[in-house]
């Protein structure tokens, strides 16, 4: 059975609460898929993923007691741990300039067709898009890759988005348009260096 679809019973994070170890380790397996993909989303150094893992379980050990019930336990590790995301962002401030002669050979090659309107193979190119996509939105702001991650690549309604981290529905959406606009000046600015 996949670790997404296995309950999560009152009584699994009672014991928990109550510093089971066994509990707590069975909490951690049923979880890692979930936050690990989280993580993996939301940020590109795969160096720092166990990192953010660990933080983003301390974190929901710390709060357990702060999970009323009111939405899905899932839902509520989800938030945790897009939160702890975003927090990471903004603590690494890493948003490189990408330019074109930052890009490797293939990545290039994507662009080039892409820009002059060619189809984008199957194969190497469209990895390479996707690369350079992910690359073009790690420049920009931390709630900003965030959201464009969520709401363009992961497909989520502004309402699901607001739910997850906190944010306000406007903000959201005001956020995701200066982000999309950003993208793409940075789009423009690379196809004036090809």
């Amino acid at each position: 059975m996949n670790d997404d679809q296995v309950e999560i019973t009152p009584a699994l994070l009672s014991g928990v609460r109550d510093g089971d170890e066994l509990a707590w380790k069975e909490l951690l397996e049923i979880l890692s898929t979930q936050v690990y993909g989280i993580i993996r989303r939301q940020v590109r150094s795969k160096n720092d993923h166990d990192d953010l893992a660990q933080e983003a379980f301390t974190k929901i050990f710390l709060k357990l007691d702060q999970f009323k019930g009111s939405s899905p336990f899932r839902h509520w590790v989800s938030r945790l741990t897009i939160n702890t995301c975003y927090d990471w962002l903004r603590r690494h401030r890493v948003r490189p300039l990408v330019s074109y002669s930052d890009l490797n050979e293939t990545q290039a090659e994507a662009l080039e067709r892409t820009l002059s309107g060619e189809q984008v193979d199957q194969g190497g190119n469209l990895a390479a898009m996707r690369e350079l996509l992910q690359r073009l939105i790690s420049t920009l702001k931390p709630k900003e890759q965030i959201i464009i991650r969520l709401l363009d690549l992961e497909e989520k309604s502004v309402q699901e988005i607001t739910s997850l981290t906190g944010w306000g529905a406007s903000n959201v959406k005001v956020t995701a348009m200066r982000a999309r606009q950003k993208l793409a000046t940075a789009l423009q600015r690379l196809e004036t260096e090809t």
